[in-house]
């Protein structure tokens, strides 16, 4: 038998693929040719054995490159790849990346619902947010939707599930009734006001002195708010502003009754305002050396208080307070859905007046820790500028105090309704709606979509949006930023809510 083949076999597997170092640049490049064609054919035999296999078996043919990985450069290993850059404006972005979304206003704070483009759960808290968003400059709110979208359901869950956290929350107008249920469910106190109940709030009662301040300077605190109190009471009823000489009047007409009361032991009601304003020579008297006749001057002023105390509020804000303020209460609010039923709304505007100021007492306590303050049906007080005005300076005042303004209106345009464009009314609406860093816009009818853009500065995307919104769902706008929220009650509280329970 011949050996001649094996060793040319010998020979032929003993040939290096690679030559040894020193020979000629033709040689290595030669080897390096019989290594790629070497490596091409096994590569090519493993597929086409894959590929027979696969096809015996009925599957799906292997892929195209081997499981290591394409060979060569075009393998991106070793952080090679490198993209040319490329400009592009936000709005191109937005279309070539579509499911980038918002992200959120964080963690901390009060379950609202689901935020709609996020798809991930939305949570607010004013206090939370003041100082740690940018353009985050107050805790206040405005809420406005068309009835039926369940921006009432979104003020009542806000109030409840804010005093888990500990949290205080103050209606002083209620005019439906709808937060009396609400309250007795946190163990809290509704006060009911009308004709007939046995309710009285007496507006000129003294708040507790702070420790910071001295009598005398807490006595002339007192003084300031009692006289704030008194003109907003005569100008919403006189449907004007005071005269000098009207003023003066009522200025003296309170310390005439302040001292008397003082004298007795008791605390100046407004029926002795009311009283003191009747008797002209009385007032002359008190006046002393002041030149002109305030008797005859205030004869207007003192048929406006009257109706205080004779009129259609007679019995509720005339008489010592049948109820004392109790600042560990979760929830109060004032029910004075007996005054609401009327097309006038200035005996609802009169009594909320006198509540609020009522209320003060815990407004202005430092130590009364956050609390909220929720003006519902708020479009009501509009055409009142002196309510107005004491609210702008509870807003204004909203930091310093570690209070949250919560106003509830129907539409945009409600706050155009507190006068011409330049009167004093309409820079007060315009005032209060500058100083809410977040505004909750729930749909609109189509005819107030302009309005809507016009006041909070909608684009064209948001105008189109809530015109189109669902029930319970809203447009958040937080100190710049915009996000669409779907608002999630639970069982509880659906039925603790339900507004339509009449219509069912």
């Amino acid at each position: 038998m011949s050996h001649r083949p094996a060793r040319r076999a010998r020979r032929a597997s003993a040939s290096p693929l690679f030559t040894p170092h020193g020979t000629d640049r033709a040689s290595r490049k030669a080897a390096r040719r019989r290594l790629a064609e070497a490596v091409a054919k096994a590569r090519s035999e493993v597929a086409g054995q894959a590929a027979g296999t696969a096809t015996a078996d009925h599957e799906s043919p292997a892929p195209l490159y081997p499981p290591s990985g394409r060979p060569g450069p075009a393998s991106a290993r070793g952080n090679r790849l490198r993209l040319p850059d490329h400009r592009m404006t936000t709005a191109i972005a937005a279309g070539a990346y579509p499911f980038l979304a918002e992200g959120g206003l964080g963690a901390e704070g009060i379950y609202i619902g689901r935020d709609v483009h996020a798809e991930a759960s939305f949570v607010f808290d004013p206090f939370a947010l003041y100082g740690k968003v940018e353009g985050f400059t107050n805790p206040n709110v405005l809420l406005a939707g068309v009835i039926g979208q369940g921006k009432s359901a979104l003020a009542k869950s806000i109030g409840l599930r804010s005093v888990a956290f500990g949290y205080r929350v103050y209606v002083p107008c209620d005019p439906k009734g709808e937060w009396s249920p609400v309250a007795a469910a946190l163990g809290g106190t509704s006060v009911a006001l009308g004709p007939g109940l046995p309710g009285r709030l007496n507006p000129l009662d003294a708040a507790p002195r702070p420790a910071s301040l001295s009598e005398t300077d807490w006595a002339g605190e007192i003084r300031k708010r009692r006289l704030l109190l008194l003109g907003s009471l005569a100008r919403t009823v006189l449907g004007r502003d005071l005269l000098p000489m009207e003023h003066t009047a009522l200025d003296v007409a309170l310390d005439t009754v302040v001292t008397r009361a003082d004298d007795s032991g008791r605390t100046p009601l407004l029926g002795d305002v009311a009283s003191t304003l009747n008797s002209p020579e009385q007032l002359d008297e008190a006046a002393g050396l002041m030149s002109g006749r305030l008797g005859d001057a205030a004869r207007d002023l003192a048929h406006a208080m009257r109706r205080l105390v004779h009129g259609d509020l007679a019995g509720m804000f005339d008489a010592p307070s049948t109820v004392a303020f109790d600042p560990d209460s979760p929830m109060l609010t004032i029910d004075l859905s007996r005054l609401g039923g009327s097309g006038d709304d200035t005996a609802l505007v009169l009594a909320m007046t006198c509540a609020s100021a009522w209320m003060e007492s815990a407004l202005t306590d430092p130590r009364g820790g956050r609390r909220w303050i929720v003006y519902d049906e708020a479009w009501r007080l509009m055409r009142h500028p002196g309510l107005l005005q004491r609210m702008q300076a509870q807003w204004k005042l909203s930091r310093g105090l570690g209070i949250a303004n919560l106003m509830v209106i129907h539409r945009l345009s409600d706050l155009l309704t507190a006068g011409d464009a330049g009167s004093e009314g309409r820079a007060l609406a315009e005032g209060l709606l500058a100083d809410c860093s977040t505004r909750i816009i729930y749909r609109q009818e189509t005819d107030q979509l302009h309005a809507a853009a016009t006041l909070l500065g909608l684009t064209s995307v948001e105008a189109e949006a809530i015109a189109h919104l669902n029930r319970g769902r809203g447009l958040w706008k937080v100190a710049g930023r915009s996000f669409i929220v779907q608002h999630l009650l639970h069982a509880h509280e659906l039925a603790l809510f339900d507004t339509d329970a009449r219509m069912h």
